[in-house]
């Protein structure tokens, strides 16, 4: 049957829609003018289609508010945040280390075992040169099993924690551990060390690592840097602050404490609870069929 010309018009426009969303995000994600495009799914992957570690990181919008809070989160161990301060130049390239680290995701998650395999390589060898020392006269180097094992569980612990806030649907306690199996692969290929593999243990780790965390002018001046980035563009704005607030408001009470950052008020943190979701679903929806 012929389509009336109202509902042809509905479709085209939908579809316009879907396309200049899907763009946007592939623009952000991906250096198109050093020819970068977006990673294939491949059969040949490090982990099953259907593994749970693929739902977690395929996911938009919760990963952006999960690398956001993650971020936040290890730079409260004064070795990370002294890798950064001393060796990165998130001061003029934020964007360019968010789509590094969201590259690095991706094809660990969904590429080739072989590209995955190149691409770990190549952040092993980064690491093997990079080395210092911290303000009490202590040396730290970004491949000690420790340090990656501080970073790589901060990062597992706010992107599932994301997807259980803002995913479509939420993890069993089987799933959870699953997850967190899962990407203790990549981790331990890394180079971490004695890494957590279920979500007790995840929990415990996060809180015997406490007492080594360190909150100071420096570790506050990157989370300002962070989240005070201005989008390029400006239509952008109100959609970048609501994913820094919902980072914020991930990250754990007494985090958040250190950092000296407020969460959402409790009248508005529904809100912005369900402005981060209503984004979510929209980019899902922009991406079905794409």
């Amino acid at each position: 049957m012929m389509k009336d010309l109202p509902t042809l018009l509905r479709e085209r426009a939908r579809s316009g829609a879907k396309a200049r969303i899907v763009g946007q995000v592939r623009a952000l994600f991906n250096d198109q003018a050093r020819g970068e495009a977006p990673v294939e799914r491949s059969a040949a992957a490090m982990f099953a289609p259907d593994a749970v570690i693929g739902t977690v990181h395929g996911d938009v919008v919760s990963m952006m508010v999960g690398g956001v809070a993650a971020l936040l989160l290890q730079m409260l161990h004064p070795a990370v945040l002294a890798g950064v301060w001393d060796h990165s130049n998130f001061r003029t390239d934020m964007l360019g280390r968010l789509r590094r680290t969201a590259r690095f995701i991706a094809v660990t998650t969904y590429g080739e075992r072989t590209d995955a395999e190149a691409v770990i390589a190549r952040v092993r060898a980064v690491h093997a040169h990079i080395a210092g020392t911290l303000p009490n006269g202590t040396p730290y180097r970004a491949d000690d099993p420790a340090l990656l094992a501080w970073v790589h569980v901060s990062e597992a612990w706010c992107f599932l924690a994301a997807w259980q806030r803002f995913g479509d649907h939420r993890l069993g306690m089987a799933e959870q551990d699953a997850y967190y199996a899962a990407f203790a692969e990549v981790g331990e290929l890394l180079g971490a060390a004695s890494l957590p593999r279920d979500r007790a243990g995840t929990d415990r780790y996060l809180q015997t690592m406490r007492p080594q965390l360190v909150a100071d002018a420096r570790t506050r001046e990157v989370a300002r840097f962070v989240l005070e980035q201005t989008p390029a563009n400006p239509l952008a704005l109100p959609v970048q602050r609501i994913v820094m607030q919902s980072a914020v408001d991930l990250l754990p009470e007494w985090a958040r404490r250190m950092h000296g950052l407020a969460g959402s008020p409790a009248l508005m943190r529904p809100v912005v609870t369900s402005g981060t979701r209503n984004l979510a679903k929209t980019l899902r929806w922009a991406f079905v069929e794409q």
